[in-house]
């Protein structure tokens, strides 16, 4: 579960206030203030931003064909980026749905995430075609966490001071 939704004392709220999400903030709790727009809007720049990329890989593609290296070294580093772009965005895509666990953490996985930006940038593409990345998890998240404190809250009733102890006898006669 996530350490950002936590419970809060001030006037803003009361109980666990929802995690934001990178480019929407909080408004997918009621998809407010702009989502749908933003969901374009997070679409249409992931897809071109992997197009860029690809055109960037072509560009490095051609220098190496130039550069006159060998078959074997264009055929290594077509593999490596279609590799790491793979794995990139089946990573990419598990993290929108639940939170990272095991000995490969999210730091480990930074570079391999660098060298297969496409991948990165075509889950975050077929991701908001759907919902905001990573709306499910936070949903269930804030949901199960709403779900607890009201709960909690449910359960204290009254002054907690003028409750009886249990075994203990009414003063009252």
């Amino acid at each position: 579960m996530s350490e950002q939704i936590q419970n809060t004392t001030d006037g803003a709220g009361d109980g666990p206030q929802p995690e934001p999400i990178r480019f929407f903030g909080t408004t997918w709790v009621g998809h407010d203030g702009g989502y749908g727009p933003r969901r374009a809007a997070v679409a249409a720049g992931s897809l071109i931003a992997a197009l860029a990329g690809c055109l960037v890989l072509r560009f490095a593609y051609q220098g190496l064909a130039v550069a006159d290296i060998g078959g074997f070294v264009n055929m290594l580093v077509v593999v490596m980026f279609a590799t790491c772009s793979a794995i990139a965005f089946r990573k990419t895509w598990e993290g929108f749905t639940r939170r990272p666990t095991g000995s490969v953490g999210e730091d480990s996985l930074r570079s391999l995430k660098a060298i297969g930006f496409v991948g990165v940038l075509l889950a975050y593409f077929f991701r908001s075609l759907a919902e905001a990345p990573g709306e499910k998890l936070h949903r269930e998240e804030y949901e199960t966490a709403r779900g607890r404190y009201e709960k909690r809250r449910g359960a204290r009733a009254g002054n907690p001071a003028a409750r009886r102890q249990k075994g203990a006898k009414s003063k009252r006669r």
